[in-house]
């Protein structure tokens, strides 16, 4: 580790009792000096400044509690304590050029920067014209574009990944040149207080911008307490510079974040190594005098004497102390620029109570992009396009190939999907291309900046995704088995599916994660078969597609790749390589809108509705049941989950009156229990039998092979339904 910055005893384990008004006399001392060195480079009215913006804050924190017990507001929670070491690093740094994921106690940071009042106090009230989000999320979780202030979410620690996407996106279109914003010598800043450092996204954040050197401050703002867990809970030894003294790449700093004058130094010297050099961890150990919320009362596990001394340590008391004993202020010019704060405080609060509340008719805006684009005519033979037929993997990656080609920013990465993160081995390697081959030949194509491996942990490929994409790149993730995206569920649930809309449109993030999904491996067993599409369906904000074949494959990446909204690619793994889904290529122009089904078998008198490699088993179920009962099926690939080809369902449902759904999924919680009940809801006058599934038992797909298709829906699982459903 390199020499740290800052007090020493800052990094000391919590201390309590007298210990701690020692360290506060210690750090005054420090602030004098500190002031010396500062009086250069930062004027009077500069401080003074830092002071009001301070101040102000304060002030906010206890307005809204005013408004809260008045039931004005709906929530509160406050950045009480923080406020020194905020309005420093934000001081240190350019808005608008910069790049910020601040926590919810960032409120003198986000004023530091340039958030008003009216921003604040109309986030508070849920007021329609709250520039964070238009009333969607809680007040204190900050937006703000034109700022670079990424909207920030409520889950702690998922900021940390994306983050660092955001500064890989901006290093990456600065050296490509491409047409977005981006500068040189940009730093993003990502804070949190020291309980979220227990996460792993934020272990694996450090280690990513470390290895990548990456210009980003990890500020952690300290205040020994997440909720009512204190320090020693949430670090081995409580002491959060020394966990990661061996990280290669890793500048690690400490400054008393109570003391303005000492913050100020040390995030002056944290944003000129982060500049310069790489990624900055910067611990401040700052206070926490009002609770972890109004929903919270800290008198019940924290001591009164407790309280007192870190009174005695608040970083505006302490400001002001040293104000009147350098003869900077007087008592009378601080109460005037208090009554004057106050007074701002007031009338933006009576502003914003007299804003008017989102109609409760746009409940649904902001999900998906309002932006469109353009469908060619689907041409009705592109089966018969000439070439060689190309099985789905294939498909899928000359996709790839020419959308990279006409796109610069579009990335790909994940586990394995280069040919070789050692470039100089391909002269005598194959290379690999995925565990599937289907990113074979990509990397060769256009470059390892473009194409690349990750580290193993899923969580940090779809946080980095977010944040690249919230540059306006186009990344393409990869997870390698749709068995290991829970640990990146986090990051697609609650945070790529809410953007859009807790920012009230003004953030997005338009990833496409590709995702080999299924079982029918022989072999696959528990972890390398799941389904369980369906819960990402019940995920407002993302799209998802299912191609059952290579032409629709190509059709809907197409699409995915060029609309403005997430999108989840699931590629059936059994239909990689077969041969009856294969298609000529349909050229470059071939795209598929999202939300259109395809009717691949015409009939009269039932009705199948199912996606994935279900569909070649029903079309073979519904020829054999023609053949031997004479029953017409009409089989409906719906192709993507979300939107959903309602329209086509409900006309061939009302043209039939049976109706067999069927799915790889289990049949308890699958999809497919969905789409019955939209049939239920708008076909019953039509129906002459009872809706019917075929679905995975409700268990876990099993490795041997007899288990393995007792479980899964076979063909014959199918006939037998279609033919209860004609007998009716």
């Amino acid at each position: 580790m390199k020499k740290s910055a800052g007090s020493p005893q800052a990094s000391a384990a919590p201390s309590r009792g007298k210990a701690t008004q020692k360290n506060g006399a210690a750090s005054a001392a420090n602030g004098h000096n500190a002031l010396e060195k500062l009086s250069a480079r930062i004027s009077s009215s500069d401080l003074l400044g830092l002071h009001r913006t301070m101040l102000t804050s304060r002030l906010l924190d206890d307005e809204e509690k005013r408004m809260k017990l008045r039931q004005s507001i709906y929530f509160q929670i406050s950045g009480a304590g923080h406020e020194a070491i905020g309005v420093a690093i934000g001081y240190c740094m350019k808005p608008g050029h910069d790049w910020f994921y601040p926590y919810y106690r960032d409120r003198a940071l986000c004023l530091q920067l340039g958030m008003t009042l009216d921003d604040h106090l109309n986030a508070a009230v849920g007021a329609e014209c709250d520039i964070t989000s238009s009333g969607r999320q809680m007040p204190n979780h900050w937006c703000h574009p034109k700022l670079n202030i990424v909207s920030q979410s409520s889950p702690t620690g998922t900021q940390y990944n994306q983050a660092v996407g955001c500064a890989e996106g901006g290093r990456y279109i600065w050296k490509r040149g491409l047409n977005l914003p981006a500068r040189e010598d940009e730093v993003t800043l990502v804070t949190s207080g020291e309980g979220a450092t227990a996460e792993g996204e934020f272990w694996e954040a450090i280690n990513v911008a470390s290895n990548l050197k990456l210009p980003v401050i990890f500020l952690i703002e300290d205040n020994e307490y997440a909720i009512s867990v204190p320090v020693e809970v949430t670090l081995a030894g409580g002491n959060l510079g020394q966990c990661f003294s061996g990280m290669p790449g890793l500048e690690i700093m400490r400054c008393d974040g109570t003391d303005l004058l000492q913050s100020l130094d040390i995030c002056e010297k944290a944003v000129a190594h982060a500049r310069q050099h790489g990624p900055v961890l910067l611990h401040a150990k700052v206070t926490r005098p009002y609770s972890h919320s109004l929903s919270d009362d800290q008198v019940y596990y924290r001591t009164a004497e407790e309280l007192q001394i870190e009174k005695n340590r608040d970083c505006i008391t302490k400001l002001e102390r040293h104000f009147l004993d350098t003869g900077l202020l007087s008592e009378e010019l601080l109460a005037s620029i208090r009554k004057e704060c106050q007074a701002a405080v007031r009338q933006a609060s009576e502003r914003a109570l007299a804003q008017k509340k989102p109609d409760a008719s746009t409940a649904m805006e902001h999900l998906y992009s309002p932006k469109k684009i353009e469908f060619p005519e689907l041409a009705s033979t592109y089966h018969a396009s000439t070439g060689e037929p190309l099985p789905m993997a294939q498909a899928i990656n000359r996709t790839l190939l020419q959308e990279m080609g006409r796109d610069e920013r579009i990335l790909v990465f994940g586990e394995d999907v280069a040919d070789a993160t050692r470039e100089e081995i391909l002269n005598e390697c194959k290379g690999k291309g995925g565990v599937f081959k289907v990113t074979y030949g990509l990397q060769r194509e256009h470059g390892s900046e473009r194409v690349y491996n990750t580290l193993l942990a899923e969580a940090s490929i779809i946080g980095r995704s977010i944040g690249m994409a919230g540059r306006g790149l186009k990344p393409v993730p990869e997870i390698q088995f749709f068995d290991y995206i829970w640990p990146a569920f986090m990051q697609i649930r609650n945070e790529l599916a809410t953007l859009r809309y807790r920012s009230g449109g003004r953030c997005s993030a338009p990833v496409v994660i590709r995702v080999p999904i299924g079982g029918y491996l022989t072999g696959g067993s528990i972890y390398h078969s799941q389904t369980g599409e369906s819960i990402f369906a019940s995920c407002p904000g993302i799209l998802i597609a299912y191609p059952s074949n290579a032409a629709d494959a190509m059709g809907l990446l197409r699409a995915a790749l060029r609309m403005d909204d997430p999108v989840l690619f699931l590629e059936h793994k059994h239909l990689y390589l077969q041969g009856y889904n294969r298609s000529a290529d349909p050229g470059p122009d071939h795209i598929l809108p999202f939300g259109k089904a395809a009717i691949r078998r015409v009939g009269n008198d039932i009705t199948i509705i199912t996606w994935g490699a279900l569909v070649q088993k029903s079309l073979e179920a519904a020829e054999r049941i023609q053949r031997r009962l004479n029953v017409e099926v009409e089989v409906i690939d719906i192709r993507t989950l979300v939107p959903l080809d309602r329209d086509t369902i409900v006309r061939s449902v009302r043209k039939t009156g049976r109706v067999l759904v069927a799915h790889e999924e289990m049949k308890t919680g699958g999809f497919g229990g969905e789409i019955a009940a939209i049939i239920a809801e708008e076909c019953f006058e039509w129906l002459d039998a009872p809706v019917k599934r075929v679905a995975s038992l409700d268990t876990w797909v099993a490795y041997c092979p007899p288990l393995e298709k007792a479980i899964l829906p076979q063909t014959l699982d199918i006939e037998q339904a279609l033919e209860k459903l004609a007998g009716y």
